[in-house]
């Protein structure tokens, strides 16, 4: 125990405080952005941010992996306040949800995530970080009517696309906001590489707060000497926390459960999908994070359930919203040297004395300068290396990568997954029947091996190659590899046996028993008898 905390303390101090730094940095406007997308008060994602760096930060079964309000569900949520006619009635909704999820880890559901194919999972990354890139070149260019953290191509909320809005920014963009995202930017790139070479004070302060204080420092004298410039002159450029004088005001921004409305079948149903989804969004953010993990530590994906499943009660009766694990937080946690779940914990405490200490100051970030940051993130996430890598697999697994990366990229994050999954699964189905019988011939001597278990799919095969056999063939079926062999099978190796003497052919099988399709002699005319 002694040695755990010890760990601890020496990460905290030596990296994870500066990561912790970065992920609240990125955090911040995205708690309140998804929080503004759902309908739901802004200051129910910063509680939300809070309980997930805490709490479930504590209880997970990852060391890096961090949780939050995800854009993943804002759809959800946003028709689910409707549906239920208020946001009280919505948070009984998350505390069922986060129960189902609780019972979920209990039972340990969490190795469905284990089904998903490892080229699914790294197509997911990169299209993550794809998305990133085009989400935040708007933020870049000053084009901040969209919320942060908006994740679907379709953007409901304003009727454009990804793509109508990329352009749409380049072509109206704001120079002030320009300008502060290339320097910060800039910053990040040569910071990051002094870190590397010459370590000292380049290593102790995180880049992100560098960015972030130059990018302040800079609209800032915007203000002073080009006001026309200025990104303060519009709250929509600039982070927007809500104001709160000391702990009373905080306290009294809470919002409670209405438990009424448990009367009500919409809450179940909107419990029920909110569990199901948060899970699926959080069994697979816990598969990349641990494929990003430079340590390569495996994750416990029932204990991440049972984590979330209490951050979400927690969350829901205090007023916040629903929980997550999130791809681009885990990411900046990564990609800032955050080593142990310290840093989750210190991006959760800042988010708290953000709200309570200096909602103002905050509040003179302008979102050009954190675009810059997510921009590396997303580079990062998306580099070229990973395509190069990908593509010297082979086939199987670059088709399912790429599928996996368009779909998400044009369409959303779980349907991307399922269609990418679905691929591979046709991948792997394709090799199995192409791997599972092999055919070698020796003159008139013919073996048909059943390398594994074989099944309706590879019949076709089987057919095949029984039907390019010779007149006169003595022929061998070799099962012993094979612990399973389908009814189809059986049943077409005892009717080709059976007509066999037709055609001069001799069969003979090696652990290939019929159990239950009866005698051979079921397959013969009446005057003929078995041989």
């Amino acid at each position: 125990m002694h040695n755990s905390v010890q760990y601890y303390k020496d990460a905290l101090f030596k990296s994870d405080w500066k990561s912790g730094l970065s992920v609240f940095l990125v955090a911040l406007p995205l708690c309140l952005g998804i929080a503004l997308a759902s309908g739901a008060p802004l200051f129910s994602g910063i509680l939300a941010g809070i309980v997930a760096g805490t709490f479930v930060a504590l209880l997970s079964g990852s060391e890096i992996s961090v949780s939050g309000p995800a854009a993943g569900l804002t759809v959800i949520v946003a028709t689910a306040i409707h549906d239920i006619g208020s946001f009280q009635g919505f948070l009984v909704a998350v505390v069922l949800a986060g129960v189902i999820q609780l019972a979920l880890g209990l039972i340990k559901a969490g190795k469905f995530s284990a089904y998903f194919p490892e080229s699914v999972i790294r197509g997911m990354l990169v299209a993550i970080g794809i998305v990133i890139i085009l989400k935040q070149i708007p933020h870049a260019l000053g084009d901040d009517q969209d919320y942060e953290g908006e994740f679907e191509f379709e953007q409901v909320a304003d009727h454009q696309n990804t793509i109508t809005e990329l352009i749409r920014s380049v072509v109206d963009f704001n120079y002030g906001a320009v300008t502060i995202a290339i320097v910060c930017l800039a910053v990040i790139l040569l910071w990051e590489r002094a870190a590397k070479k010459y370590k000292g004070i380049f290593a102790m302060i995180p880049a992100a707060l560098v960015t972030v204080l130059v990018g302040t420092l800079m609209n800032e004298a915007y203000r002073i000497y080009e006001p026309f410039y200025y990104l303060g002159n519009s709250p929509i450029h600039m982070v927007n926390i809500p104001k709160m004088s000391g702990v009373s005001d905080f306290v009294s921004a809470f919002s409670f459960p209405d438990f009424s409305a448990l009367m009500t079948t919409k809450v179940y149903i909107v419990a029920f999908t909110l569990a199901i989804v948060a899970s699926l969004e959080t069994l697979l953010n816990l598969e990349a994070s641990d494929a990003i993990d430079p340590q390569k530590r495996q994750s416990s994906p029932d204990k991440e359930l049972v984590a979330q499943g209490i951050g979400n009660m927690i969350s829901g009766l205090i007023g916040g919203l629903p929980i997550t694990s999130v791809v681009v937080r885990t990411s900046a946690n990564v990609y800032s040297g955050g080593r142990t779940r310290m840093s989750s914990v210190v991006h959760g405490m800042l988010l708290l004395g953000s709200v309570l200490l200096i909602p103002n100051l905050l509040n003179k970030i302008p979102l050009s300068s954190l675009a810059a940051i997510l921009l590396t993130v997303g580079y990062k996430l998306a580099h070229p290396k990973v395509f190069v890598k990908v593509f010297k697999e082979g086939y199987d697994q670059w088709i399912p990568f790429l599928v996996t990366i368009v779909v998400i990229v044009f369409k959303d994050l779980l349907f991307g997954i399922f269609i990418g999954t679905g691929v591979g699964l046709i991948f792997v189905l394709s090799t199995n029947f192409h791997s599972a019988v092999s055919f070698v011939r020796e003159g008139k001597h013919v073996l048909i091996q059943f390398n594994k278990d074989v099944s309706f799919l590879n019949k076709p095969k089987i057919k095949q190659i029984l039907l390019s056999l010779e007149d006169g063939d003595a022929v061998y079926v070799d099962a012993t590899k094979a612990q399973f062999i389908d009814h189809d099978i059986y049943n077409l190796l005892y009717e080709f046996k059976a007509s066999a003497y037709r055609r001069n052919i001799e069969v003979d099988f090696k652990k290939v028993s019929r159990k239950i399709q009866g005698d051979i002699n079921q397959y013969l005319p009446e005057s003929v008898s078995a041989h």
